[in-house]
């Protein structure tokens, strides 16, 4: 006489109202169970058609499944016997199937070396909310973003040969987008430079990474600015840098600083156009210092531009690597700010003398952003869309910035909003006595987004202070954020 005999496996729940049919749930399910340990090596199943009808399917239903199970090898069919978990699941189930009690941080996966030390030291990166309001920092105007001219360019280029929408692309980058950068920064910067020397990246970050990665030993020492960004410092900390932070004064990086502190530097890392977060313009006589002690030191800089297209005065902030003679600065800029984040778009520019060491990185083992995006942002240049945004994007960011100063006028004494000329983030600093903590929960609890100036700091700093972000704000929505921080109790108490 046969038994009906085997697990009770009528816990299984299946769902009919899902697309995915009732035989590969099941599948799935007895597979979960076999792979958690639920069911352990050598155990039996029940009968197909004890197994359908406790758990409500078809005996067809239930052999699909188990069939499936069996050609993987989890399961065992013996004629006259039964169904079985198969015995050589034994040791792999053991070892991976968690146990009761035992010690959390022993399960996780062997760090390397480099990535360990950077999670133990700097890296640590607070998300801020990126859903546009008052003061969401590094966030553009989404809303005035030409939409149309972008869609109708992009269906264009997917109508292409499936070739060129679908293959691989240029290790370097689309030679039509390099082009395009490279005449924009001609126009913009006075940067003379061949499409060449442009290497298209997913990213400003991914930028970052990829030149500490092809420049950098674990350890050597890399200059960088203090409060700065904190993007950049986490990527080079991925690379294996040994970040030293240099002090920023109304004129920049302070050279003489890092030059106490790690005389024989590899890397600097500066914004001299727009100091991240703290705004300032890096002067001539200190940027000339910078590249006398990257000659002497026969160390690189990377200049970062990251909002450089964003001025209110008659003239754009000059570049670093325009006054470059010895061929010390890479250039990286980012579509991020002037078209929008999602895109994870940028480039690199470097000097003539590393253009075959990058082109070998990206022949080898580098990869781009797809191929699509980037046909789509050549044609928005080319056509001259990016170049009307870019107009039409000052426009805006100066009269939103002109509200959050009109707005700002009526903040307590103990917050005092700094003068920008660029961008579209500027920095107020706080009485000492008030603590900036306190200032961006209290903020954040009534819907308005603060970063404070703790968060872009390598090693503490004297002054405490927030960080405003006005691009994705309208005149509107600072008015409100303004108002919600005049009656802060932590502004008011002191």
């Amino acid at each position: 006489m046969k038994h009906a005999a085997g697990a009770l496996l009528s816990s299984i729940q299946l769902d009919r109202t899902l697309r995915r049919s009732v035989s590969v749930q099941l599948y799935m399910a007895l597979r979960e169970m076999i792979l958690s340990g639920a069911l352990g090596a050598g155990d039996r199943l029940p009968a197909t058609r004890t197994l359908a009808k406790e758990i409500g399917v078809s005996r067809t239903t239930v052999i699909d499944a188990i069939d499936r199970l069996v050609a993987e090898g989890m399961l065992v069919s013996r004629v006259g016997a039964g169904t079985f978990v198969s015995e050589t699941l034994d040791n792999q189930t053991l070892a991976s199937a968690p146990q009761l009690g035992g010690d959390a941080k022993s399960r996780q996966p062997r760090l390397s070396y480099v990535i360990n030390q950077a999670e133990t030291s700097y890296a640590q990166r607070t998300w801020l909310p990126h859903k546009p309001r008052a003061f969401v920092t590094a966030l553009p105007a989404l809303d005035a973003f030409p939409m149309a001219h972008w869609a109708r360019l992009s269906a264009r280029h997917l109508r292409g040969g499936r070739g060129d929408v679908m293959g691989y692309g240029q290790p370097k980058g689309l030679a039509a987008l390099r082009r395009a950068i490279a005449t924009h920064l001609g126009a913009l910067k006075g940067i003379k430079c061949h499409p060449d020397q442009v290497f298209i990246t997913a990213g400003a970050q991914h930028a970052f990474s990829l030149i500490g990665r092809l420049l950098l030993n674990p350890g050597d020492r890399v200059w960088i600015e203090n409060p700065g960004a904190s993007g950049a410092r986490n990527a080079l900390l991925s690379e294996g840098a040994e970040l030293v932070p240099v002090d920023v004064d109304d004129q920049g990086m302070v050279v003489a600083d890092g030059l106490t502190k790690a005389p024989h530097f590899r890397l600097a890392f500066v914004t001299p156009s727009h100091q991240q977060p703290l705004g300032h313009v890096m002067s001539l006589p200190r940027r000339l210092e910078l590249l006398q002690a990257a000659e002497q030191a026969q160390a690189l800089i990377i200049e970062d531009d990251y909002d450089g297209e964003f001025y209110y005065g008659n003239a754009p902030r000059p570049a670093l690597h325009s006054i470059d003679a010895a061929g010390r600065v890479l250039y990286v800029g980012t579509f991020s700010k002037s078209l929008f984040p999602s895109l994870r778009l940028g480039f690199v520019l470097v000097p003539d003398r590393m253009v075959n060491a990058f082109d070998q990185m990206f022949d080898t083992w580098a990869s781009g952003p797809s191929t699509a995006t980037q046909a789509t942002v050549a044609e928005f240049m080319d056509e001259g869309h990016f170049a009307t945004h870019i107009r039409l994007m000052r426009q805006l960011y100066k009269a939103r910035y002109d509200a959050l100063q009109e707005a700002a006028s009526t903040l307590p004494d103990t917050l005092r909003l700094q003068e920008t000329t660029s961008g579209f983030h500027t920095p107020a600093f706080l009485d000492g006595r008030v603590n900036e903590a306190s200032v961006v929960s209290e903020a954040a609890a009534q819907g308005v987004t603060l970063a404070s100036l703790g968060r872009y700091c390598l090693s503490p700093i004297s002054q405490s202070g927030l960080v405003f972000g006005f691009g994705c704000a309208t005149p509107e929505d600072i008015a409100r954020g303004i108002g919600i921080l005049r009656d802060l109790p932590t502004l008011r108490s002191v």
